[in-house]
């Protein structure tokens, strides 16, 4: 059983706007704080056995220069990767998924009652988001599914096992447990959306076609 509200209300989420080598960027970032010591959350999602019990099952060489492909999700090159010293991790890998390229970073910052924070940074140029995707679905999109990512990740650490299998996951998005996660994960990408500048109305609206697509339903007006 998840405690939904705890854990949204655990994860901080945010959306800006930058240019990043001269092209204008979409930048989102999730955060969260563990109670595990940073050389336990590196291990965690850095270990392929554990990356499989908390995400997916992945292949390929996951150190500097390697390339990586999670089971029916994305793969891409890991650009960066610094395991834990002096209190800090982080790495950084390309994000490709449909033929199209995004980036990701996790940082990772000991703290100093033994737990560690997580911080995960998706950032996508705006020429490369496919037409009209963003005023149908907004941060959501992506955003959602990183909150289920550390979902996953808080239930690992935690000692509650592994995680669901991709079935087992959309079957549980079906449950009232998992329609009020995505729900209330929708709706805070909602908020999130609406700091970025958004109008509210519109914000809220793809926080809905969002919720729609991650518990299969059709988008909102169909």
């Amino acid at each position: 059983m998840v405690d939904v509200r705890r854990q949204l209300d655990a994860v901080s989420r945010d959306v800006q706007a930058r240019e990043i080598d001269g092209a204008p960027t979409h930048v989102q970032t999730l955060a969260q704080t563990y109670p595990s010591p940073i050389d336990d959350v590196w291990d965690a999602l850095t270990s392929p056995d554990r990356i499989a019990r908390w995400f997916q099952p992945i292949s390929g060489d996951l150190r500097l220069g390697g390339r990586y492909q999670i089971e029916g999700n994305a793969g891409g090159e890991v650009l960066e990767c610094a395991a834990p010293a002096n209190g800090t991790a982080h790495y950084r890998a390309t994000w490709e998924y449909g033929g199209g390229v995004t980036w990701l970073s996790v940082r990772l910052v000991a703290e100093d009652d033994g737990a560690t924070r997580f911080e995960l940074t998706h950032i996508a140029r705006v020429g490369d988001i496919p037409p009209g995707f963003w005023d149908q679905f907004g941060p959501g999109a992506t955003g959602v599914g990183w909150d289920g990512g550390l979902l996953g990740l808080s239930l690992h650490l935690g000692g509650a096992g592994d995680g669901p299998s991709p079935a087992e996951a959309e079957a549980w998005a079906a449950t009232d447990e998992g329609r009020a996660f995505y729900r209330g994960a929708a709706d805070a990408w909602a908020h999130a959306h609406a700091a970025f500048g958004a109008d509210p109305e519109s914000a809220q609206r793809a926080a809905d076609n969002t919720f729609a697509f991650y518990t299969g339903q059709p988008p909102a007006g169909a």
